[in-house]
């Protein structure tokens, strides 16, 4: 099982991306985490993206598509099998996405849209601010990255709706309603 997480930020990508991976026993390819990973490190790459992420803006394709690559390649090694969160934010990224997994064997199965209003995801988001207390979970940038989010991911919806491998399910509900949904979906997909 090869799946995309196609979602505004604070809809559950990451939750649900957990979910699938462990259920399906494959790994989950999380750019976002290698991104703040690379920040927490205080390397190069970390040094030149972290400005970025403090503003919600998006880090150059150049960048994420490096990182898309070793993560499928890891993925690969390891099976096969992967869900890949925080790639494709962009149409662009979207067919350059799509060409890497290509060259190596490894194109989606399903691109999973998680759906949820603007007003939920800023409750969420601010929600997990409280928590996690990460540079990118301020209200103005929530609404930065909420309005990046709509005004570049329907072309990138359209793109996975005429490739037939778009899924889209209610992400306002439980965790546990939408990874029941979630996994259903998945393994009627899978033939399972």
């Amino acid at each position: 099982m090869r799946v995309l997480m196609v979602a505004p930020p604070g809809a559950g990508k990451g939750t649900q991306g957990a979910v699938i991976a462990e259920h399906f026993h494959i790994p989950r390819v999380a750019v976002g985490d290698l991104l703040r990973r690379n920040v927490a490190e205080g390397n190069d790459l970390g040094r030149r993206v972290e400005p970025l992420l403090g503003r919600g803006e998006l880090v150059p394709d150049e960048i994420v598509l490096e990182l898309l690559r070793q993560g499928l390649e890891q993925a690969r090694s390891a099976g096969g099998g992967y869900v890949l969160d925080g790639i494709p934010r962009t149409m662009e990224q979207a067919l350059a996405a799509y060409r890497v997994a290509r060259s190596l064997g490894m194109t989606a199965d399903v691109a999973l849209h998680l759906r949820a209003d603007d007003d939920e995801l800023m409750r969420r988001l601010l929600k997990r601010a409280a928590v996690e207390h990460r540079a990118d979970d301020t209200e103005p940038v929530i609404r930065q990255r909420l309005k990046l989010y709509r005004e570049v991911t329907a072309p990138v919806l359209t793109f996975y709706e005429r490739r037939g491998i778009l899924l889209e399910v209610d992400a306002t509900r439980s965790v546990e309603a939408v990874s029941a949904d979630v996994l259903a979906a998945l393994r009627a997909r899978a033939g399972a």
